[in-house]
């Protein structure tokens, strides 16, 4: 699609003809394509502005990158500012990992948080990961809380896997049923651990037929 006739779809008044505008830019160079996406940042539908912060995240400049900055300090959207973290993993973890951290300790929304975690998957900062998981453990989402958890999964061979053990112990006695269920997986990947051992006992008794199982499964 030639660039004139992409900045007349981005300037259209309808906005399935912008977001043709924004797709149109993906066979051109990321110098001509971020300008061009700059444009629409702010624009009145927030699906489109959620397609410009996924392209500054494949048309990666450093105007890109400050863009995306800003998506995250200043979008009210949480879809826009969860595609604007993922876009910013984009340019490279070991780059991003500082500002995604800030992110998700400044952020409440399920959904930013979620996205976070799910960018952060490579991770092998151990004491990063370790923050990210006690603040989404301090926080009120469930399924944020329960991610948390499986999340701290991966500190079982580290350095930090007494503390993260220590983290996870409370919720032996959770309320919810699916997060002693998410717990006892993770438990057996502490199991050389005395004091998991006796929480994953603890856990063979639960009252909820489904914590019991997610057990008996990790045996078979």
């Amino acid at each position: 699609m030639e660039i004139q006739q992409i900045e007349t779809y981005l300037n259209s008044p309808d906005a399935q003809n912008r977001i043709r505008g924004i797709v149109g830019l993906r066979n051109h160079s990321p110098e001509v394509a971020v300008p061009l996406l700059k444009k629409r940042m702010y624009d009145r539908e927030f699906m489109i502005r959620s397609y410009v912060a996924m392209g500054f995240g494949y048309k990666q400049t450093e105007e890109g990158f400050q863009s995306l900055l800003d998506i995250i300090a200043n979008e009210k959207d949480p879809n826009v500012r969860a595609e604007a973290a993922n876009s910013l993993a984009k340019y490279g973890l070991e780059r991003a990992l500082p500002y995604l951290e800030r992110l998700f300790e400044q952020e409440s929304h399920w959904l930013v948080r979620q996205s976070i975690f799910a960018v952060i998957e490579e991770v092998i900062d151990s004491k990063m990961l370790l923050r990210i998981c006690q603040i989404g453990l301090e926080g009120r989402d469930p399924l944020v809380k329960q991610t948390a958890v499986s999340q701290l999964g991966r500190l079982s061979n580290t350095s930090q896997k007494v503390v993260a053990l220590e983290m996870l112990l409370p919720f032996v006695k959770s309320d919810v049923w699916q997060m002693r269920s998410r717990l006892a997986n993770v438990l057996r990947k502490f199991d050389s651990l005395p004091e998991a051992q006796e929480a994953l006992s603890q856990l063979r008794q639960d009252p909820d037929y489904r914590v019991v199982a997610a057990i008996l499964e990790g045996c078979l």
